[in-house]
């Protein structure tokens, strides 16, 4: 009898993991996946090295990753440092001229240039971009309001530099891609007079998703997937799905934008979406190129 332990039984193991994601190779071989990168994956030193090696291995192979990262977390640590209050409204950070400073100065100085620095000891060659690099990401600023009921008029909030993305430049995301080169974008973005927004990175994701016809969008985050009342994952759901779990409360808190950025980037063309446990070593390599997957798969 072998055990793990024997080398040979661990080869045996190798090539069996190997040939299962043969038919994965092949279906997204020269395809393009973009990949919201944030949470825990952003701060953990293994989940980092872990998802930079997911990524050099993919494009190793001629699967074309793109990269869009958040970067909470290091901005609240920043402002913190600097003794700038932070305010949340509906999700959102308001964002005065001081915070966007700070947002961009992270995203795009530290964040960022240490994401590419990392897929780049890799293996890969990775160039960081940020929406002002050849107006990467047009946007506009986000306009809020909450409604409170018939009796009073909606509330409109003010976020400041917050944005929407309104347009995403695919030509220079192409030539990046066609040169061999792996995007990865700080989800800052530019209107047209040259005013800078905060962009949420879910939408940032899904907008660059929808934008290049992306096979695949996958969405890292801190939880197992899409999750019932139950608290079990939901493996698969379908567009038609959503509606009736919003209603009954099974969706809640941030989960809700994240699936209204997926549902919008299906409907302009991405093939297939998954809602994935950052927290799982190799969790990108898991839901690509293996048969049993993790999170939840979204589709139209």
């Amino acid at each position: 009898m072998t055990s793990m332990s024997d080398p040979m039984e661990q080869a045996r193991l190798q090539s069996r993991i190997l040939i299962e994601s043969l038919p994965y190779l092949k279906e997204y071989h020269g395809e393009t996946v973009v990949i919201k990168y944030g949470g825990h994956a952003m701060t953990d030193e293994s989940l980092k090295l872990a998802f930079a090696r997911n990524i050099s291995l993919l494009k190793l192979v001629g699967i074309h990753p793109v990269v869009v990262h958040g970067g909470g977390p290091q901005i609240n640590q920043m402002l913190a440092k600097l003794e700038i209050k932070s305010e949340f409204r509906q999700g959102h950070r308001v964002t005065d001229k001081a915070t966007m400073d700070v947002v961009e100065m992270v995203l795009v100085g530290s964040v960022n240039k240490s994401v590419v620095n990392l897929i780049n000891k890799t293996g890969a060659c990775a160039v960081g971009l940020s929406g002002k690099d050849g107006l990467l990401l047009e946007a506009r600023k986000l306009a809020m309001t909450i409604d409170h009921g018939l009796q009073q008029p909606p509330e409109i909030i003010d976020l400041g530099s917050v944005g929407k993305v309104t347009r995403v430049n695919t030509q220079l995301l192409n030539s990046l891609i066609q040169d061999n080169f792996v995007p990865v974008i700080a989800p800052v973005g530019v209107d047209k007079g040259g005013h800078t927004y905060n962009i949420n990175a879910d939408s940032v994701a899904g907008a660059v998703a929808g934008a290049l016809k992306a096979k695949r969008l996958l969405m890292l985050t801190d939880v197992a997937g899409v999750l019932d009342k139950d608290g079990k994952l939901i493996e698969h759901l379908n567009i038609a799905d959503i509606p009736a779990l919003k209603a009954d409360g099974t969706l809640t808190g941030g989960m809700i934008p994240k699936l209204d950025c997926c549902l919008d980037a299906l409907s302009k063309g991405v093939g297939r979406i998954s809602v994935v446990d950052g927290r799982v070593e190799n969790c990108v390599l898991l839901e690509l190129l293996t048969d049993q997957g993790i999170g939840t798969v979204l589709e139209s």
